[in-house]
C-alpha cells in the first residue's frame, strides 16, 4: 500500500474515526484504525465493537493495499504536522511496519495484520429514511443532557427514538431521554419512510459521535435502521450502532397532566438567579429552593458551610403561594435547552413532577422531579 495525501483531509478524517476507539484495549487491533487503498480514495475504519465509523478520502494511490495503525499514535502524528503539507505513507501488515513521511520528517509505525481486523456485519436494514441535518441536531441536543449515566439502568443510557402521534394528532419523530430525575422530550414532522419504524434505543457514545458528525454538515442525513442496529450516512461517512436491547419505560405516565399552577419566567434572567443562588447550595445535593407568590418568585439555598443565598424575581404567576425544591443543576440543564424568551412551568405541589415548555417552540417538552429542601 502505498498513497499520498493532504495532511488537512487526513486530520479531518481521523478526528472523526479516533473518537470512536476506546483508550484502554484488552485487544490490540481495535486500538488501531483500518486504512484500505484503492482507486483514487483512502477508506478510513474504527470500530469498538458497538460502534464502527467509516469515512472515505481523495487521496493519490500509487499502489493498492490495506493495514492496520495505532489510532490516537497517527491522529497525534498528524495533528503536529504542518498545515498545508503533503503526507506520504506506504509498506504495510507485511512488513509490520508503515512508513510515513511529511516534508523531512520520517516516521514508521507498527502495523496488524488487516484479515484481522473485525468488521461490524452487513446487517438488513428494513427501515431507512432522510432527516435534515438540523431537524436531527435538534432531537439530539434537546433531550442528550438527560440520559441516564446509571450502568445498571441500562436502558436508560441512550435516546429512544421512535414514530409517535403528536398533541396535534399529526405523526412524529420523536426523542426521549430520562434518568429518572428529569426527562426530556423532542419532536419533528415524521420524515417519509419513517412511519412504520420500531422504537429503538441509540447509545449515549453513537448519540455524542453521530452530534460531532452533524455539526459539519447541513446536508440531509440518511438513517437506517433494524431492531438491532442502525445506521447514518453523513457526507463521507458511515456511523454504524448496536442498539441498547432493553425496553423502554413508558414515559407518558410520568408526563404531568393535571398541573394547575401556572408560572411564566424571562429565561435569561430565571437562569443567571439559578446559577447565582446555586453557588451557595451544597455540593452534594445542588438544592434550591423556589418560593412562589402573587407575580413574585423568589430563589433560595442556605449550606451550613457556605451560607445563604436569595433573588427575587419579577414573574408571571397568580395561583396561590408555593413552595418547591429542585437539584439546581438539573433546572440549569433544563433552560439553557429553552430557545425562546420565557419559558413557562406547569406546577402542582411541593411533591409532585414539573412540566416546562419553551413558550416558543412547543415541540419540546420537559419534567422535572422536585426535591425535598
Amino acid at each position: 500500500m502505498k498513497f499520498t495525501i493532504d495532511r488537512g483531509a487526513l486530520l479531518k478524517a481521523l478526528t472523526h474515526v479516533q473518537s470512536v476507539v476506546e483508550r484502554r484495549n484488552t485487544i490490540p487491533i481495535l486500538s488501531n484504525i483500518l486504512m484500505r487503498a484503492d482507486d483514487g480514495a483512502v477508506e478510513l475504519s474504527a470500530t469498538d465493537m458497538d460502534i464502527a465509523v467509516v469515512e472515505k478520502i481523495s487521496a493519490d494511490v500509487s499502489q493498492q493495499g490495506a493495514t492496520t495503525v495505532p489510532a490516537h499514535t497517527l491522529f497525534d502524528i498528524v495533528r503536529k504536522l504542518e498545515d498545508g503539507s503533503q503526507i506520504e505513507l506506504g509498506g504495510g501488515s507485511e512488513e509490520g511496519q508503515m512508513a510515513m513521511r511529511s516534508g523531512r520528517s520520517t516516521l514508521k509505525l507498527a502495523t496488524l495484520a488487516s484479515e484481522d481486523f473485525p468488521a461490524m456485519t452487513d446487517d438488513d436494514m428494513p427501515h431507512s429514511f432522510s432527516l435534515e441535518a438540523a431537524a436531527l441536531r435538534s432531537l439530539i441536543d434537546r433531550t442528550r443532557f438527560a440520559i441516564s449515566t446509571e450502568e445498571t439502568r441500562y436502558y436508560l443510557n441512550g435516546i429512544y427514538l421512535h414514530a409517535a402521534e403528536g398533541d396535534d394528532g399529526n405523526a412524529v419523530l420523536r426523542a426521549v431521554a430520562t434518568d429518572g430525575h428529569r426527562l426530556a422530550r423532542m419532536e419533528v414532522p415524521i420524515p417519509a419512510g419513517a412511519e412504520g419504524i420500531p422504537g429503538v434505543i441509540v447509545p449515549r457514545k453513537t448519540v455524542n459521535e453521530l452530534r460531532k458528525l452533524i455539526d459539519e454538515t447541513e446536508d440531509d442525513i440518511a438513517v437506517m435502521m433494524s431492531d438491532t442496529k442502525i445506521r447514518f450516512a453523513v457526507d463521507q461517512i458511515v456511523l454504524s450502532s448496536k442498539l441498547i436491547d432493553g425496553t423502554f419505560p413508558d414515559y407518558d405516565r410520568v408526563i404531568p397532566e393535571a398541573n394547575d399552577k401556572f408560572l411564566e419566567v424571562s429565561c435569561n434572567r430565571f437562569e443567571r438567579a439559578v446559577d447565582l443562588v446555586s453557588t451557595i447550595s451544597t455540593e452534594k445535593s445542588r438544592a434550591i429552593k423556589l418560593s412562589l407568590g402573587a407575580n413574585s418568585l423568589v430563589l433560595s439555598a442556605t449550606s451550613p458551610d457556605a451560607g445563604s443565598a436569595t433573588e427575587e424575581l419579577e414573574v408571571e404567576y397568580d395561583d396561590g403561594e408555593l413552595e418547591i425544591g429542585f437539584n439546581s443543576r438539573y433546572l440549569l440543564d433544563i433552560t439553557q435547552q429553552i430557545q425562546g424568551d420565557k419559558a413557562r412551568f406547569a406546577l402542582s405541589d411541593a411533591a409532585s413532577p414539573t412540566l416546562v415548555k419553551d413558550l416558543e417552540d412547543e415541540k419540546a417538552l420537559y419534567v422535572l422531579m422536585p426535591m425535598r429542601v
